[in-house]
């Protein structure tokens, strides 16, 4: 590839990774981009973990071998067993090294070596059916991040050094790139995440709940909604302050994430103030009223609470058809109320009393007076 191709093509790489729109795409652009700069038939991004002192493959782009994956769960190298890495991690650069890309090939280090050896990376270009292969460590803000991996098929041109050092300046721009989509996830996390418990927040519940209600009437999928409401949450602030009833919060908070993750998928969410909500897709309504049942009691447990008012709605029970999200939503509000009206220590459920469920009465009742805003006043005004 000539120099004005491989330019154009490096440009090609930063925008197809500008315009990701997830961390995924972004991987595979990463990769796809550096194999075709630098005629490579195969390309890997890993990240460096430290706390176990690892390399996790986030992905494989190009020719893969039967056993390699193109987004892998769980494809892992422990640092230690690549000597050159562990060098660059925690020797060059730590003396202020630049990081610098190297290539090793299925033959094995040039001038002949000892018998017996084989490098682990020697080792995986014969095991994978590859020639040889460019290694560029990534650094993002002053640290090592993780590697940038491209290889050949046998019987291509090794590289040499003047891929190496483009490889280097490849790592360069895809640490750029990655480093932008950590401004941008962390934007997103913020903007979805809840400051205080560090849960989903309303605005993350709305965009699941419109998506899921969407997917049960296109597949049939169960969707069901848990909403709390912590009770006493006011006399704690009253009695002991502000920090205790936010420590109230943050432990139900625990008790909720601990709760949804019996419910695989489920997202545990704080809506505002004192309410809180469990958004599941997929599990029957019983497993959801069973988790709700045991937020109900270990709320309880919690010092300084008076435990919560817990209402179910699911598209699993006798609730009527569900064609918005609103509906779902108003179904476990009211179901949420009525706990509280009754001072039950138990989840309401809503659709379980019959055709005539005085839930469902209620949450339709509010939807037949045309209520937008202010729907939750009226449920309450409707109890007291």
């Amino acid at each position: 590839m000539g120099d004005d191709l491989r330019l154009r093509a490096v440009v090609e790489l930063a925008r197809a990774m500008a315009a990701a729109r997830s961390p995924e795409d972004t991987w595979r652009a990463a990769a796809e981009g550096a194999s075709r700069v630098l005629s490579g038939n195969f390309a890997a991004l890993s990240v460096w973990e430290r706390a176990p002192g690892r390399l996790k493959v986030l992905v494989n782009a190009g020719e893969r071998a039967p056993d390699e994956e193109e987004f892998p769960r769980d494809e892992t190298y422990p640092v230690h067993a690549f000597p050159e890495i562990t060098e660059f991690l925690h020797e060059r650069w730590v003396a202020g090294g630049e990081p610098q890309a190297w290539v090793e090939t299925a033959e094995g280090p040039p001038g002949g070596a000892a018998a017996g050896y084989c490098h682990q990376r020697v080792a995986a270009l014969r095991r994978r059916g590859r020639g040889c292969c460019v290694v560029a460590p990534l650094v993002m803000a002053g640290r090592a991040w993780g590697e940038l991996y491209v290889a050949r098929a046998p019987g291509e041109p090794v590289f040499d050094h003047a891929d190496a050092e483009l490889a280097t300046v490849l790592a360069a721009v895809v640490a750029a790139g990655l480093a932008q989509l950590e401004r941008l996830e962390e934007a997103r996390r913020l903007a979805f995440t809840d400051p205080l418990t560090g849960l989903a927040n309303r605005r993350l519940v709305d965009t699941r709940l419109d998506e899921a209600v969407e997917r049960h009437r296109a597949e049939g999928a169960v969707v069901s909604l848990v909403v709390c409401d912590l009770n006493g949450l006011k006399r704690v602030n009253d009695t002991y302050g502000h920090a205790v009833g936010d420590q109230l919060l943050e432990r139900f908070g625990c008790v909720l994430s601990r709760g949804a993750a019996r419910l695989p998928g489920a997202l545990a969410a704080r809506l505002g103030g004192d309410e809180f909500c469990v958004l599941s897709v997929g599990p029957r309504a019983e497993e959801v009223v069973a988790v709700a049942e045991e937020l109900c009691e270990r709320a309880y447990a919690l010092e300084h609470g008076d435990g919560v008012a817990c209402g179910v709605a699911s598209t699993g029970d006798m609730i009527g058809e569900v064609r918005s999200a609103r509906r779902l939503f108003r179904l476990a509000d009211a179901a949420q109320y009525e706990a509280k009206a009754a001072g039950s220590r138990w989840p309401v459920v809503a659709g379980r009393e019959g055709d005539d469920d005085p839930v469902v009465r209620l949450a339709d009742e509010v939807a037949s007076a045309g209520v937008a805003a202010g729907e939750r006043r009226r449920i309450r005004g409707r109890r007291q």
